[in-house]
């Protein structure tokens, strides 16, 4: 594992094409400061932004910092709504477009573009396929939760591995660097999640392709401008899809 130190040289991969994924729904008062931290942190990166068409304005926002920015997309879903089909949909377009390296991360500041280089410096030293932005491995850690949400994560979490045979520590965060060449390798079409259970499915299906992976301390500051979308309902969806993709696996 890294040490908490943030490293202070580009790694390897930093030569290779690399994009940001960020996926968007009510996210305006948020988005236009992280594009502008993403773009001076790793200034060499694509930035790829799919918005569910946000009442908030968000996706208008990201199109004036397209115009303006050539290194930033943006996708527009306008007949579909959910983190799940929305990552998907980010990771496929990614591949499409020929990225070496794909990072994901949550639009509400939560993850801090701060920790990219250790995320990159994790796939070359580590020689892993999946860098996990990791919550629950030494020196990484959550502010500003309830003793509620800590309880609900703790849980899920344990509940992937137990079900998915997951070795991870931290399977439900999003904030995560992948080689395209690993993410190749997944069918898409196969995925059950449409909500937040996408996290935790993709690192099955990653480890059903032979992924390697390696968890990188992390600290998840909770969001300090609007509303979280994680609530009761999605966290018993997560736990009957996890179920589900366990029993795919006890059959395979």
């Amino acid at each position: 594992m890294l040490s908490k130190e943030l490293s202070s040289s580009p790694p390897k991969s930093a030569s290779e094409r690399i994009v940001v994924t960020i996926c968007t729904y009510n996210e305006r008062d948020n988005l236009g400061r992280l594009l502008t931290t993403i773009r001076e942190t790793l200034p060499q990166a694509d930035i790829m932004v799919v918005d569910d068409n946000s009442p908030d304005g968000t996706g208008d926002l990201a199109d004036e910092r397209a115009q303006a920015d050539p290194a930033i997309h943006v996708l527009h879903r306008y007949n579909e709504r959910g983190l799940g089909t929305a990552t998907i949909h980010a990771f496929q377009q990614a591949l499409e477009r020929g990225y070496d390296i794909l990072i994901n991360l949550d639009a509400d500041f939560s993850h801090d573009p701060k920790y990219f280089i250790d995320l990159l410096t994790a796939l070359d030293d580590q020689q892993a396929d999946v860098a996990i932005g990791s919550r629950y491995v030494e020196s990484g850690g959550v502010q500003g939760w309830p003793l509620k949400r800590k309880f609900m994560s703790s849980a899920i979490n344990a509940w992937s591995r137990f079900w998915l045979g997951l070795k991870t520590r931290d399977c439900s965060g999003s904030y995560r660097a992948y080689r395209c060449a690993l993410l190749r390798k997944i069918d898409f079409s196969k995925f059950l999640s449409q909500g937040y259970s996408v996290q935790e499915e993709l690192l099955y299906r990653c480890a059903q392709a032979g992924a390697t992976f390696t968890e990188v301390p992390i600290v998840f500051v909770d969001r300090e401008v609007g509303t979280s979308k994680i609530n009761l309902s999605e966290s018993m969806k997560a736990v009957w899809l996890i179920a589900r993709c366990g029993c795919e696996r006890g059959i395979k």
